[in-house]
């Protein structure tokens, strides 16, 4: 590794914590301007009893002071304090046992859509205006198209409901497979997408058709060179996407009932258990942030033409 992309690598850090602590910083802010607070839903909580629960989470402090101690509590100890709503817990501990589910749910569903959107989206480049690129595109398109819970809840229907084949809780091995297929739909199609119109792009530069002048097989022309290429783009799009989808589609973890980090995330902000909020904005922000940090380092793994600045 040499100095430029080490640099480059470290100057990325820097902007990655930079921009968790923003996210954090308005996260914090944000959330306390909003009027109410995590008490008011009590039954029948008096005034002294929501100012003696608030003196115990610190929210009686000045909003400064608060803000600084949560931010040296994360920095120092990465401890994001204990939960106003799931009294007895820390937010660390819900958000890890969330994350057991959510992660195993969303490198399922990532590793699937990689694999089946690069082998489809290949398949159809090479099978350009033939009958089955244009069935691809047209299925693709359709994935692509639909929100999420419109799919979750067709196949809910169908393979739960109509069926019966399939749990409609993922709290089982067997109910997570309709969440992995929900999950990977979209982003298989959109890499489809991508890895086909990338490799028609490299199908076409000069160093193919001198390769294949030069008497190199077929195979060693598209696997050799043509789909490493046109991988890069698909790199683009995986380091995000894989953050995104191993945090758990909130969506989806609702419509099957998922115990992931998503349907912690969605039951925080319906009762205004500030910790557990900024907890889970923190790890989701801190695995976006790394994502694109690995994606952005693997151009140069993939292409070593590429500069990094």
């Amino acid at each position: 590794m040499n100095s430029k992309t080490l640099f480059y690598i470290l100057k990325r850090i820097v902007l990655a914590l930079v921009t968790v602590w923003i996210v954090i910083t308005i996260t914090f802010f944000v959330m306390r301007a909003i009027p109410g607070g995590p008490f008011l839903g009590e039954k029948a909580i008096s005034a002294s009893a929501q100012a003696a629960l608030e003196k115990k989470y610190g929210l009686d402090k000045p909003l400064h002071e608060q803000y600084f101690t949560y931010l040296g509590d994360v920095v120092t100890k990465f401890d994001f304090g204990p939960s106003l709503k799931q009294r007895g817990r820390m937010v660390i501990d819900i958000i890890a046992d969330g994350m057991k589910t959510s992660a195993k749910l969303g490198v399922i569903s990532a590793v699937a859509a990689l694999i089946v959107g690069v082998v489809l989206g290949a398949f159809a480049a090479l099978r350009r205006n033939k009958l089955v690129d244009k069935v691809i595109m047209v299925i693709t398109t359709a994935f692509v198209s639909m929100p999420s819970f419109i799919i979750g809840s067709l196949m809910l229907a169908l393979f739960s409901v109509k069926l019966g084949l399939l749990p409609a809780n993922g709290t089982t091995a067997a109910g997570l497979i309709l969440p992995i297929i929900t999950l990977a739909l979209y982003p298989m199609s959109y890499i489809t997408r991508l890895t086909r119109s990338s490799m028609l792009d490299v199908l076409g530069q000069d160093y193919i058709r001198t390769a294949k002048a030069k008497g190199v097989s077929g195979t060693k022309v598209i696997f050799g060179h043509a789909l490493k290429n046109s991988l890069i783009p698909v790199i683009t799009y995986f380091g995000p996407m894989l953050a995104y989808i191993v945090t758990g589609s909130l969506v989806v973890e609702q419509i099957y009932a998922v115990p992931g980090i998503g349907r912690a995330f969605v039951s925080s902000i319906t009762n205004r258990d500030y910790p557990m909020i900024m907890g889970t904005t923190i790890v989701l922000a801190t695995l976006i942030v790394i994502m694109n940090l690995v994606s952005d380092i693997l151009y140069k793994v993939v292409d070593p033409r590429i500069n990094l600045e």
